[in-house]
């Protein structure tokens, strides 16, 4: 008798929460992993600025906010009802098409059906834990509310500073180089800063205040990322006072605002990417911050400035990571509890 083919051993708690998984384990940026690897490098910078990817996306995009939906900056040096509400409008349409445009290709029509989603669920029609009783008009009416107003008076003040000399204004013809650099740079300032404010979120007082709003989001989809109370807002959106100090032009200050608000849409996709002929074209939600929403003490900032993994917070979406998160969690409590 031949023998029995060996069975496949079962899927372990881990992997039955989840219906999507990246294969393989996340890494951070190779600009932050020892030894150097220069092929991983360019892939990386290749892959975020040169391909069909958000950043790439957004940098068109702020141009073209810059060349056909932007008031002068000389008229911006009045605060003025007027130009702030072309902001305004700008901002909130801006969202609803990303966001919503998302939502309705992935969860209301599902045109890629389960693919690469991360959680099997559907998104909750029903919960006390939400505004209106719906996961979904929750969301949208604090992104849609309170997250394009402070959008918007983020966006106010840096320009009527620069317009005032408050700010400093950085032009082409000044320094082309640095000029460039500073769009390369911005992803990076930005998630050095979110990092520490996440954390900041997540101390009792301040995440039972503000933060625990955002995170009635445990299964996310693309109008879960902005959704934040107003505290959350003001300090999410505050990394572009940066500007007060570090010279930009106001096209960086359009891609600065618009990566916090619209790649807070396209992370909480829910979906790791787009696919189209069979292969994923446009990655979106991250597997990353995925767990974050799902297990709360892991994965608190992103990949492009490591800190999770160098305080030991860092889930890179296997087994090991996933134990260790555990044992750490039972340390904490342990030492709480003494």
């Amino acid at each position: 008798m031949s023998a029995n083919p060996e069975k496949a051993a079962p899927p372990s708690s881990f992997e039955r929460q989840w219906h999507h998984r990246p294969e393989g384990r996340i890494r951070v940026s190779p600009f932050m992993e020892w030894p150097p690897e220069p092929k991983r490098m360019i892939s990386w910078v290749a892959q975020r600025w040169f391909a069909f990817a958000e950043n790439s996306i957004l940098i068109v995009l702020a141009v073209i906010s810059w060349v056909f939906f932007q008031p002068e900056l000389e008229e911006m040096s009045t605060l003025s009802f007027g130009w702030v509400a072309e902001l305004y409008i700008r901002n909130f349409l801006l969202l609803l098409v990303v966001a919503g445009g998302l939502h309705l290709y992935f969860h209301s029509y599902k045109k890629q059906r389960d693919e690469l989603k991360f959680d099997g669920r559907e998104l909750s029609r029903e919960g006390r834990s939400f505004t209106f009783n719906n996961q979904v008009l929750d969301n949208m009416a604090w992104s849609l509310g309170s997250g394009v107003a402070f959008w918007t008076a983020y966006e106010a003040l840096m320009f009527w500073a620069m317009a005032n000399g408050y700010a400093p204004v950085l032009l082409w013809s000044e320094n082309p180089v640095w000029f460039v650099v500073l769009f390369f740079l911005t992803p990076i300032w930005i998630s050095f800063h979110f990092y520490w404010i996440h954390r900041w979120l997540h101390w009792p007082p301040l995440y039972k205040l503000a933060h625990a709003l955002h995170h009635r989001n445990i299964n996310v989809g693309p109008w879960s990322g902005f959704s934040m109370h107003p505290v959350e807002h003001l300090l999410f959106l505050s990394s572009v006072l940066i500007h007060f100090v570090v010279a930009a032009h106001p096209l960086h200050i359009l891609f600065h605002m618009q990566h916090q608000a619209l790649t807070a849409a396209t992370s909480h996709t829910g979906f790791e990417g787009w696919i189209a002929g069979d292969k994923n074209q446009l990655a979106l939600g991250t597997f990353h911050h995925q767990m974050h929403h799902r297990y709360f003490d892991c994965n608190y900032g992103n990949l492009e400035v490591p800190w999770d993994k160098w305080f030991g917070s860092f889930h890179d979406g296997t087994e090991e990571a996933h134990a260790h998160i555990k044992e750490r969690r039972r340390r904490l409590m342990q030492s709480a509890k003494s």
